[in-house]
C-alpha cells in the first residue's frame, strides 16, 4: 500500500513575506469572539520581532521557554493554559521560533483537539481528530520541523515524536530575513540537522525517487552554504540565508516520504539522557558513523572546519551504567529509523554491544 502522503496546504516565500501573516489570520477570523494563539521563543521577548506580531485585542501570547528539549509535561500545562483562556477553541495556533518552538505548536494545536495527556500520542497515528488549524513561523532553518508530520517530544518514558497526517502545518511562512542575526554556532548546528537528514534519507533503504528529488536538491543547497566560506561574508548572507531555508524545506520533504537513519535514533538516546539539544546530539552523534556514512562524515567534518566548528567531546565518558542503558534503550525502539537505515535485519547488526561502542565514542 503506498502512503497518501499529506502535504502543506498554503506556503509563503519571500524576504519580508512576515508582513502577511496578518492577512493570512484574516481568513480565519470569522467574528469578533475569534481569537488566535501566539506560540513564540521566549528569546523574542526583547527584540524587535515582538512589536511586529500581529495579535488581536482577543488573542492569546505564550512565550515558550526552549532552553530545554520540548516535552510531554510542558506542552500538557500550555494546554491547560490555552483551555483556561477562553472556552472557544481558537481559530487558529502559530508557531513562531525554531524546530522546538514549532514542535511545540503543533503539539499544542493536537492536544487542544484530542483527549488525554500528549505522552499518551507518542508513536504513529495515535492521534484521532484533527488538529486545530496551525502555522509555522520558522526563525531558524534545517530541522524541517515546518514541513514534518512529526512533533518531537520528550516523554516519561522516551523520545518520540506524535508522528500523523494531523501534525502536518496547514501554512507555512517562509522568510529569510528572521534567520539573519542567527548565532554563527547554532545556524550551523541546525543546519547539520538538514544535512543529516538528507544523507540518511538519500543513503536509507526506504529511499524513492519522491524523496530523492527533495534530498538531492537539499543536499545541493546545504553544501553551497557551509563548504563556502564566502557564504559568510555579509555581501553573500541574503543569498546563503535563502538557500538554508529552502534547505530546511526540501530536507524535511524528502524524510516525509522516507524517514531517517543512525544519526537521528542515536541523538534521541542522547537527548533523553543528557538534554543534548537536537543539532548538537545530532552532530556528535553522525561524526561517531563513519562506518555507516563515509562520505557523508568526511563531508561533515569539512563544513566544521571551514566554519570553525569544535563538536563537544567526552559526554559519555563517565556515564553510569543505568544512564547508558537508557541510552541503548531509547534508541534501540525507533525501530522505522533502523529498517531506513540497516534493512529488516537491523537488529542482528546493530547489536546493543554494538550501539555501546558508538555512545562511547561520544
Amino acid at each position: 500500500m503506498f502512503r497518501n502522503f499529506k502535504m502543506i496546504s498554503n506556503v509563503v516565500f519571500g524576504r519580508g513575506c512576515f508582513n502577511q501573516l496578518d492577512d493570512i489570520l484574516k481568513l480565519r477570523r470569522d467574528n469578533g469572539t475569534s481569537w488566535v494563539v501566539f506560540v513564540v521563543d521566549d528569546v523574542f521577548q526583547n527584540r524587535l520581532i515582538k512589536k511586529r506580531l500581529p495579535l488581536h485585542s482577543k488573542d492569546m501570547l505564550l512565550w515558550v521557554n526552549v532552553k530545554d528539549e520540548p516535552k510531554t509535561s510542558y506542552v500538557d500545562q500550555l494546554t491547560l493554559k490555552v483551555h483556561n483562556f477562553s472556552r472557544k477553541f481558537p481559530v487558529a495556533v502559530v508557531g513562531i521560533g525554531g524546530g522546538s518552538t514549532m514542535d511545540l505548536a503543533k503539539a499544542l494545536s493536537l492536544m487542544l483537539t484530542n483527549p488525554g495527556y500528549s505522552h499518551a500520542y507518542q508513536g504513529w497515528d495515535l492521534i484521532k481528530n484533527p488538529a486545530i488549524y496551525h502555522i509555522a513561523v520558522p526563525t531558524l532553518s534545517g530541522t524541517g520541523a515546518e514541513v514534518s508530520r512529526t512533533t518531537v517530544l520528550t516523554g516519561p518514558e522516551k523520545k518520540l515524536g506524535i508522528n500523523s497526517d494531523y501534525t502536518v502545518f496547514d501554512q507555512v511562512v517562509l522568510d529569510p530575513e528572521l534567520i539573519r542575526d542567527v548565532p554563527p554556532d547554532q545556524r550551523f548546528y541546525t543546519g547539520m540537522d538538514c544535512y543529516i537528514h538528507c544523507i540518511e534519507s538519500l543513503q536509507g533503504t526506504y529511499i524513492n525517487e519522491f524523496s530523492r528529488s527533495y534530498g538531492e536538491k537539499a543536499l545541493e543547497l546545504c553544501r553551497s552554504v557551509f563548504l563556502n566560506s564566502d557564504s559568510q561574508l555579509d555581501a553573500n548572507r541574503a543569498k546563503a540565508d535563502d538557500q538554508l531555508m529552502m534547505a530546511s524545506f526540501f530536507g524535511g520533504m524528502s524524510i516525509a516520504y522516507s524517514q531517517v537513519g543512525a544519526c537521528h535514533a542515536l541523538s534521541y538516546g542522547l537527548s533523553y539522557v543528557l538534554g543534548t539539544h537536537h543539532g548538537i546530539g545530532c552532530s556528535i552523534a553522525f561524526d561517531a558513523l563513519e562506518e555507516i556514512y563515509p562520505e557523508g562524515v568526511k563531508e561533515f567534518r569539512a563544513m566544521m572546519k571551514i566554519n570553525n566548528i569544535e563538536l563537544p567531546r567526552n559526554l559519555t565518558k563517565n556515564m553510569d551504567k543505568d544512564d547508558m542503558d537508557k541510552m541503548i534503550n531509547v534508541s534501540m525502539g525507533l525501530t522505522p529509523l533502523w529498517e531506513n537505515c540497516l534493512g529488516k535485519d537491523w537488529q542482528n547488526i546493530m547489536t546493543k554491544a554494538k550501539m555501546k561502542s558508538l555512545f562511547k565514542r561520544m
